[in-house]
């Protein structure tokens, strides 16, 4: 296998997208490898995730610490609630496994006490309670852990329990606060899925045109309107045509979704109809009379700029050998750039532009 691997995130900037500029939002770029979705261990080792395990009884703690060690986690041990809170603070673990009944401050009273700090609330907390109270696992979560496990408790579920906090902590992480959609981290965790699984899949790329100038024109809360509507757009046009669409925001203007080869034409023009009948709501009577906005450029010279329209690209991972698909990224590039340069909303793929619902075949 080739040591590049395909791209770890869909994320381009009108035009111009080879595997690393993202302009998230207005403006901003930012640059990221395009080649670590299917990571070959070149490099440094990747760190551990670290658990903090609080838990008076040293027994029960060594217990703890041994299992989650051959678990490869990198764990932190505390004796009392007191040290709990210090020692997350300072350290800032992955994930809190906390027992209920401690000296001097309880788990609840910890959990209250992190979940009050900016630095210390998104770390998801497990705590550990007696089998039968289960008054202790509602107070728990109702002052702010994730989840609970009963002593004694089995390996096997809370490893299941832990790795399920840590991935929800990831997702939260990654998700755009925005659209609420998975953000880059998660598009390259379905990224990589998905190229795994050998399975032909299909991405669409959308990028609205005239963004920035509509942005300026009327400000970043009538902006996020017109970013919400297209992220409603694609997960409403995904749901209706295959339950396996995968919908991420890349930033700003820029979408991703991954779909079946079959599917992705039929959603492309779904998604272009949809958002086309949505434009006229995002602007001013008078500027939809005219067809465009006037807003300054960097020299101070007013500038006119059409309606927004959507440029969307179609690649398939069958395009390029497996272990390549890095590739696909410089495809979508020369595609995408050959969509702006066309009038109107458009879905442009490897064989064909679809203008408007019309189709016209392209050169290869």
């Amino acid at each position: 296998m080739s040591g590049a691997g395909p791209a770890d995130g869909w994320r381009g900037r009108a035009g111009r997208w080879r595997g690393g500029m993202l302009r998230p939002g207005c403006g901003r770029v930012r640059r990221f490898n395009a080649h670590s979705i299917v990571t070959v261990t070149t490099g440094a080792p990747v760190p551990k995730e670290r658990i903090l395990v609080a838990e008076d009884e040293a027994s029960l703690r060594d217990v703890l610490c041994l299992q989650l060690k051959h678990a490869g986690y990198d764990v932190i041990e505390s004796a009392d609630g007191e040290q709990a809170l210090e020692l997350a603070t300072r350290n800032l673990p992955d994930l809190i496994l906390l027992d209920v009944m401690m000296p001097k401050l309880t788990g609840f009273e910890v959990c209250e006490k992190l979940r009050e700090s900016f630095a210390t609330r998104h770390i998801p907390i497990i705590i550990l309670t007696a089998k039968a109270e289960l008054t202790d696992k509602v107070t728990g979560l109702e002052g702010g852990a994730n989840d609970y496990v009963t002593k004694p408790w089995a390996r096997k579920e809370l490893l299941q329990r832990i790795k399920n906090a840590l991935e929800w902590s990831r997702q939260q992480r990654s998700a755009s606060p925005l659209t609420g959609l998975p953000g880059n981290a998660s598009i390259d965790d379905e990224m990589k899925q998905r190229s795994a699984s050998n399975k032909p899949f299909a991405i669409l790329q959308a990028d609205i045109d005239y963004f920035k100038a509509f942005n300026d024109h009327y400000g970043y809360s009538r902006g996020d309107v017109a970013i919400q509507t297209l992220a409603r757009i694609l997960l409403e046009e995904g749901q209706r045509h295959g339950e396996r669409s995968f919908v991420g925001h890349i930033g700003g203007d820029d979408f991703v979704m991954l779909t079946e080869p079959h599917l992705a034409e039929k959603i492309g023009r779904g998604v272009l109809a949809a958002f086309d009948r949505a434009v006229p709501t995002f602007y001013d009577p008078e500027d939809l009379e005219r067809g465009y906005v006037e807003v300054a450029n960097r020299l101070h010279v007013p500038e006119r700029f059409p309606l927004m329209s959507l440029t969307l690209t179609l690649v398939t991972s069958d395009q390029v050998p497996a272990g390549h698909l890095a590739q696909l990224a410089d495809r979508a590039q020369e595609l995408k750039a050959r969509g702006k340069g066309i009038a109107g909303s458009v879905l442009v793929s490897e064989r064909r532009s679809i203008i408007g619902g019309e189709q016209r075949e392209d050169a290869a």
